[in-house]
């Protein structure tokens, strides 16, 4: 069941979502717990608890 409160999110847009040069991928530095990363890997549609938007701009839209 997904959390009402939390949008679905693409991991593309995080701040935690990381380049590594060496292996040539992308990956996630959060830290997670066992079930939320069952979580995230199982169920369609999950919203990541840990999700913060990697936009700088993102402040500046809105208060235009």
């Amino acid at each position: 069941m997904r959390d009402k409160k939390l949008p679905a999110v693409s991991c593309d847009f995080c701040c935690f979502n990381e380049y590594d040069e060496e292996d040539d991928s992308w990956s996630c530095s959060v830290n997670m717990d066992e079930d939320d990363q069952y979580r995230f890997l199982t169920q369609r549609g999950f919203s990541c608890p840990y999700y913060r938007s990697g936009d700088e701009y993102e402040v500046v839209r809105h208060q235009m």
